[in-house]
């Protein structure tokens, strides 16, 4: 399931410019003046210089490797006056190069201490921004620039150290390195320097770069002019001085995501002149009380989600009339949404997701005519939705999923012309979807998965829908023919509503954009569309498992395409599974289970170097698996199910062995999801998981199985099993195994169910899997072992059926009695407590009292036995246990005086 905050973070970025924002630059203001013929032309060497900068840089392959857009190249004339360039400004009267503004403008590479850009002397501004420096270290060059009021070099890529000969910048005003490479660092030394010398400062932006072994008590050290500090994710530790909120000057004040800052938000003196707060996930604890609101008459814009509330009023908020933008998400407050939020006429953002508020939603917030952006998400508001919020005229985006409202969707938003995101999911609302929702012009997101809504899909009459989520509800009929003229589509959702039907048309195909197409679990019947293969490179998920489908998987996967999940398990699909899978060189998750494919192991597979997920079981697989023929295959796989087929042959051990994913404990809690592109899904799958079929809606990252049961393996089950360290479930059941248990597999630490049942397999139970400490589930059950049960630990716990039909086994929990001298152990002990028993509980003296009972017998007995030179058994006795405990346990030594006297008596 896509968390909105995942799947709307484009918009939130095109939206709003808040938590991490800037404001703008007076840096990126400048551009070059108009030059009549009499101005004299710029000096030659500054021309070549700034022509040799630029062609220092290579045309990079793709325009997407950079964080802006769309970028613009350099497009400069030699032979033509350079102040004349786009981005170059010059000085009126003597032509020297003062202003360079390269912002967005496709440079990529390294830029080197000795490049012609640290020639131009003169500059007084410099905007380097938004380009890919590809990691290059920022030069101490800079430091030459002395006449510098402006530097920007946010979002490029720079990595390594910040120079301290930044700090010789004494006229720096503005001052930008943020959004830069994780590895860009700050020193308290060159921070300390920047902080003495660069006493004009007024702007500084320093978000995301590396301060973690600055103290924020030195942060009071900078100059006292400054009106804006950007310290967003920086790693500052510790305590911030409640000072910095009393600066005078200070305007803009961005402390987000700085986890371990601690301090108070001062209650008195605060600064009048600030404007833009945001102590966002930050362990600064918050008062609200009247003496500090009534300092805050100028903030417009306040961002404290996921803060440290202390005793504050929220109903105090409603002072803040100029507010515009306030954030208070990810806090755990509760109560009643404060109703004199209402009084805040001027505001446009307000985001109070992921607290604990309850009751339904108040009448005042319809009184926020300018209100562009409501989230009241993740919360316990109950009731209706009232349909006055289509008095919010303005509104661009509304967010009420994940709460307990019920009743209809008001069919009032419509009048929302403007609305760009609907997001009601993971409610209780019913009732039909009101087709007025799919003639919305400006419609990006419809959000409603997850509730109780029934009907058909109404038509979509306008083409402005780039994301719908119905799945979870209780739609049926037909998918209308209308949305697969949305060209701009990217998510279809339409999932696990039961009663859709109808055919899949090929015309889905024409949705050149689509990135994620999950119609599972539904009605679907007739063919899957042959073009789904290969219509978009686009095309990350494609999930159709758990219908009515039936005839060929789609045989052309085109090269370069960036499928990630392709799920047609649940179907009644035949045929073979198509080679061209392998052009999926991205593809993570592999489901056509429960089909009819008719094939061998399609060993192609291995050649997909990020492939975590296979499951093909319950079709009519057959032949057997002959093992890698490249390197490191399967190296990441976590779940391979090859389960009810007919595969024969040995078990694979030379994939075992390649199972690295396998092989380590993962300790992440995350879920499988696909990464790094603009819509993210969530894995799903279905699991035959501790003996029943269990649909996980979220694969977590640490679960890895390996199930090859109901299969026709024969031999041994391969030592190399017990690499496989992080398998919490494996199952070779049903198969035709023989030899013993491989003690190895006590090796599997976070097992939790073992099934070897139904095979042929001999021998005792290893010792070994008593320390299986995680084991829930064991299947032992009709083999041909033999032996004692072991107790102890988990092997307490398992009962009857664990154990049946291995008509060799005895002891608890069965019936049958374990005959003396081979009882149950219990796995404490050992044969260094075994030895105590001689000293302690049957010592000397209880020896001494049973030898002349015994000595006359025992005597008789032994000469028969030993002149029948039949004594073996002794000495086979006495070998064995040397061998397991060594010549110096003492029942050994009590055997050799035994064995001793024997030698004695008889050879006399």
């Amino acid at each position: 399931m896509m968390g909105s905050s995942l799947l709307l973070a484009q918009f939130l970025c095109l939206l709003f410019f808040h938590s991490h924002s800037q404001p703008a630059h007076s840096s990126s203001n400048f551009s070059s003046p108009n030059f009549s013929s009499s101005v004299q032309l710029c000096p030659r060497d500054q021309s070549l210089a700034l022509l040799q900068f630029k062609n220092s840089f290579p045309m990079p392959s793709s325009p997407s490797t950079f964080s802006c857009y769309p970028p613009e190249k350099v497009l400069w004339k030699e032979g033509t006056d350079c102040c004349t360039w786009d981005g170059v400004a010059c000085n009126m009267k003597t032509g020297h190069v003062i202003g360079l503004d390269l912002g967005c403008s496709m440079l990529y590479g390294t830029l080197h201490s000795n490049s012609t850009l640290f020639s131009l002397h003169h500059l007084q501004k410099l905007d380097l921004s938004r380009n890919d420096f590809n990691r290059s270290v920022i030069s101490s060059s800079f430091g030459q620039f002395l006449h510098l009021t402006h530097l920007n070099l946010n979002s490029s890529n720079f990595a390594g150290q910040v120079p301290p000969e930044i700090s010789h910048l004494s006229r720096l005003v503005s001052l930008d390195l943020s959004s830069n490479s994780e590895e860009l660092m700050l020193e308290p030394i060159s921070f300390n320097k920047l902080a003495q010398n660069l006493t004009q400062l007024r702007e500084l932006y320093l978000g995301g770069v590396n301060m973690s072994l600055v103290v924020p008590s030195s942060l009071m050290n900078l100059s006292s002019s400054l009106s804006i500090l950007q310290l967003w994710r920086c790693g500052l530790k510790g305590e911030l001085p409640d000072n910095l909120f009393r600066r005078s000057n200070l305007q803009w004040l961005d402390l987000w995501s700085n986890e371990g800052l601690t301090g108070s938000f001062p209650q008195y003196n605060l600064s009048n002149a600030l404007s833009h707060l945001d102590l966002s996930y930050t362990r600064i604890s918050i008062h609200l009380e009247p003496d500090s609101i009534s300092h805050l008459k100028s903030v417009e814009e306040m961002y404290l989600s996921g803060c440290n509330f202390v005793g504050s009023n929220l109903d105090l908020l409603g002072n803040l009339t100029q507010l515009i933008e306030l954030g208070l998400k990810d806090n755990q407050l509760g109560g009643q949404i404060p109703f004199s939020l209402g009084k805040l006429k001027q505001l446009k953002y307000l985001h109070l997701g992921n607290n604990s508020f309850i009751g339904p939603i108040p009448d005042s917030l319809f009184k926020l005519t300018q209100l562009e952006w409501l989230d009241l998400s993740y919360n316990r508001l109950i009731g209706l939705i009232p349909f006055q919020i289509s008095r919010l005229s303005s509104l661009t985006a509304l967010l009420l999923s994940n709460n307990q409202l019920i009743g209809p969707i008001p069919s009032q938003i419509s009048r929302l012309s403007g609305l760009i995101i609907l997001e009601l999911s993971h409610n209780l609302l019913n009732g039909t979807i009101p087709s007025s929702l799919f003639s919305m012009p400006s419609l990006h997101f419809l959000l409603l998965n997850n509730n109780l809504l029934y009907g058909q899909i109404s038509p979509f009459l306008c083409n402005s829908l780039q994301y719908i989520n119905l799945s979870f509800n209780k739609l049926h009929g037909q998918i209308p023919p209308s949305v697969f003229k949305l060209e701009h589509l990217r998510l279809l959702r339409l999932s696990s509503n039961d009663k859709l039907t109808g055919n899949i048309s090929s015309v889905i195909c024409e949705l050149k954009f689509l990135e994620i197409l999950d119609l599972s679990n539904n009605g679907f019947s007739g063919f899957i569309p042959q073009c789904l293969g290969n219509f978009s490179d686009g095309l990350l998920v494609l999930h159709l498992g758990g219908n009515n489908l039936h005839g060929n998987i789609p045989s052309i996967y085109s090269e370069g395409n960036d499928l990630r999940y392709l799920n047609f398990n649940g179907n009644q699909l035949n045929g073979v599974i198509p080679s061209s899978i392998i052009n999926c060189v991205n593809l993570e998750f592999l489901d056509l289970g429960n089909n009819m494919i008719d094939d061998t192991f399609p060993s192609f597979l291995e050649t997909l170097p990020k492939l975590k997920v296979v499951i093909l079981r319950s079709n009519k697989l057959h032949g057997s698996l002959k093992g890698p023929t490249v390197k490191d295959s399967f190296s990441k796989l976590q779940i391979f199910d090859l389960s009810n087929n007919s595969l024969s042959g040995l078990l694979p051990t030379e994939y075992f062995n390649n199972f690295k994913a396998m092989m380590s404990v993962d300790q992440d809690v995350d879920y499988m999801r696909t990464k790094n592109v603009s819509t993210t899904y969530v894995f799903s799958v279905q699991l035959a998981w501790k003996g029943s079929k269990t649909v996980f809606p979220k694969i977590q990252i640490a679960l890895t199985t390996l199930d090859l049961s109901c299969n026709k393996f024969t031999g041994k089950i391969p030592e190399s099993l017990g690499k496989l360290k992080s398998l919490k479930q494996l199952n070779l059941s049903h198969n035709s195994l023989i030899g013993c248990i491989q003690p190895s597999l006590g090796n599997l630490t976070n097992l939790e169910s073992l099934d070897l049942s139904s095979n042929l397999l001999a021998g005792r139970i290893p010792q070994q899997l008593v320390d299986l400490t995680f084991l829930q589930v064991l299947n032992l059950s009709y083999n041909q072992l033999e032996g004692p049960i072991h107790l102890g630990k988990q092997f307490n716990t398992f009962e009857n059926g664990s154990y049946e039909g291995n008509l060799g086994l005895c002891g608890f929990p069965l019936q049958v009695k374990c005959n003396k001298g081979e009882g149950q152990q219990p796995p404490t002990s050992n044969f260094e407590k075994e030895d105590s028993m001689f000293e302690e509980g049957f010592g000397w003296k209880a020896i001494t009292m049973g030898y002349g009972c015994g000595f006359v017998f025992g005597v008789s007995i032994g000469y028969v036995v030993f002149r029948a030179r039949k004594a073996a058994w002794f000495v086979n006795m006495v070998e064995d246990t040397v061998k397991k405990r060594g010549s110096s346990s003492r029942l050994v030594k009590l055997l050799f005086f035994f064995y001793g006297v024997f030698v004695m008596f008889f050879n006399r």
